[in-house]
């Protein structure tokens, strides 16, 4: 540190010493610093932060040793490469998988066995297929291959990743470059790219039950391209429980069950996937699985009807002339993504066959509607104001979708 200093004279210090660093104090901003750094004969100058970690840009370090070395490292690249870089992404290699051509053989054997599995049962396990080792980008390649028509669409789930040892980009096939967060990792599936790579990712991610840690609070559609299922499991399994022996129950979904018995059957199912227990011979009362279900879709970070949709629905709501308010909502469902409206269409079927039993459990589609209305949407800004001003629009949302069910999906 060589206190407050003008830019000439840092200049002067560092003359003839490439890779040679100081920090100063600037001159023109007391109490700011900058870091001025000797690179291809000239010197640079960068403003220095600190919150803990010191920083220039995007990337967090812990000395400002580390910091210049992957500096001078991406400096070199962008100097020495900059058009090598420019056109990494023009010919990837994510989209022919060349490497994956002396995998293809076994690949093939695990999908002919996965097949044959999945006639036996409607959600088949990868965890103990015998090729874990193969990249997730062989995996994709496999999945693609595959003639399941659970197909939905879904976006990666990339998070800046430091990684140990030499790395290469699963987009490009080129080599990752810098001391510290050299790229991108898919949370979801673990594909590795590029930062500037991964925006030209398709919207293809297959997760890994591996990396999904939980069934609640996890995104719908990751969830079900995990289990590689149409819906959640955790909506199949309860709806079928509650339809077995449940839709005579009076006051179903507006009765509350115990507290701390949904919350085991959330941890049943996080713990247990679809082998979770839901049964009268552990759970009897029926509003304990009703409330369990309620819980999952409150607890989704996208709700079912997506923020995106959100404010059109309500729109839609307020149109005053019936037809075309079906019409409006019609389009709108049209929006949701594919595993989000296939999830309203499975529960609104079932809603509509708890409103055939009114006679009994006293649930008809309006009751239904101001249940299930806060709980499959929510605002996309977190108004208290905004939620009840929108209360009865979602309660008339819902309560429209289970009584056109057969017209609307």
């Amino acid at each position: 540190f060589h206190g407050i200093i003008s830019r000439e004279q840092a200049d002067e210090i560092l003359a003839g010493v490439e890779g040679a660093y100081i920090l100063r104090e600037s001159q023109r901003q007391p109490g700011c610093y900058t870091l001025a750094l000797r690179f291809g004969n000239q010197t640079l100058n960068y403003r220095l932060f600190y919150d803990g970690k010191h920083f220039v840009g995007e990337k967090r370090f812990e000395s400002i040793h580390d910091l210049v070395t992957d500096g001078l490292i991406t400096l070199y690249i962008e100097t020495k490469a900059s058009e090598y870089i420019s056109k990494m992404t023009t010919n990837p290699i994510y989209e022919h998988i060349g490497y994956a051509t002396l995998l293809r053989e076994k690949v093939s054997r695990r999908l002919s066995r996965t097949k044959n599995e999945s006639r036996k049962a409607s959600v088949t396990s990868e965890e103990n297929t015998p090729v874990e080792k193969i990249t997730s980008l062989v995996r994709r390649a496999a999945l693609t291959q595959n003639d399941n028509h659970f197909n939905y669409e879904k976006a990666h789930n990339f998070k800046v990743h430091t990684f140990r040892g030499p790395h290469w980009c699963e987009y490009c096939a080129n080599f990752m470059w810098g001391l510290i967060a050299q790229g991108v990792r898919c949370s979801d599936c673990g594909l590795n790219v590029h930062k500037q790579c991964s925006k030209y990712v398709p919207n293809d991610c297959q997760p890994d039950l591996k990396r999904i840690k939980r069934v609640y609070c996890c995104d719908l559609t990751t969830l079900v391209k995990a289990h590689n299922t149409q819906r959640p499991m955790v909506v199949d399994s309860c709806i079928r429980e509650i339809e077995a022996r449940g839709l005579k129950s009076e006051g179903l979904y507006r009765v509350s069950g115990f507290t701390e018995h949904i919350e085991d059957v959330k941890m049943a199912f996080d713990r247990d996937g679809d082998k979770a227990d839901i049964s009268a011979s552990i759970y009897p009362d029926i509003n304990i699985i009703a409330g369990a279900l309620k819980l999952y879709f409150r607890d989704l970070p996208i709700p079912v009807i997506t923020y995106d949709t959100y404010s059109k629905f309500i729109e839609a709501a307020k149109i005053s002339n019936a037809d075309e308010r079906l019409e409006a909502i019609h389009e709108v469902l049209m929006l949701l993504p594919a595993a989000h409206y296939e999830t309203l269409r499975y529960l609104m079927i079932h809603l509509k066959k708890v409103t055939l039993h009114e006679k009994e459990n006293f649930m008809n589609a309006e009751n239904l509607g101001i249940v299930f209305g806060p709980t499959l949407m929510r605002p996309p800004e977190d108004s208290t104001l905004a939620t009840l001003n929108d209360m009865r629009y979602q309660k008339l949302i819902v309560q429209i979708l289970i009584e056109n069910e057969d017209v609307l999906f």
